[in-house]
């Protein structure tokens, strides 16, 4: 399964338009509204993680762009600085993941970024601030 996160700008012609619901239905995507302001006869945002096979993403992505929803995905990187982590494993009760997570018998507090899905539940809890969020955001381009 494949898992990101977009901007999705919606012109005011589709304010009035289940088009994220028919994602499930035509795509067998997972959708999870994180922020939006969308309202009939005006321009929309909305910040939308999407969940599925990596070809459906894309037909879903292509989908939006044909209603004219301009995309922009978000490439979110959790980074750990490892010289400030004092190992005490506030972060791997938040992480939904498991990117970050005991290792046993030693008890070290490992971070698998492959796992990581930047959702960023990790950075507030961190009592020395050794999880940080970098931002990257490409437009969109469908080939």
């Amino acid at each position: 399964m494949n898992t990101k996160i977009y901007v999705l700008h919606f012109p005011k012609e589709t304010g009035d338009k289940p088009i994220i619901c028919e994602l499930v239905k035509k795509y067998d995507i997972e959708f999870n509204i994180l922020k939006a302001t969308i309202l009939p006869g005006n321009d929309g945002v909305m910040v939308l993680e999407l969940t599925g096979h990596k070809n459906n993403v894309k037909k879903s992505l292509e989908f939006l762009q044909n209603y004219g929803v301009k995309i922009e995905p978000i490439s979110t990187i959790i980074r750990r600085d490892d010289q400030l982590c004092i190992q005490c494993g506030a972060c791997t009760g938040i992480c939904p993941t498991s990117a970050l997570f005991v290792e046993r018998p030693d008890m070290a507090v490992l971070f698998d970024p492959d796992k990581c899905t930047g959702c960023g539940l990790c950075v507030p809890v961190c009592p020395v601030r050794a999880m940080e969020v970098a931002m990257n955001q490409d437009i969109l381009t469908l080939s």
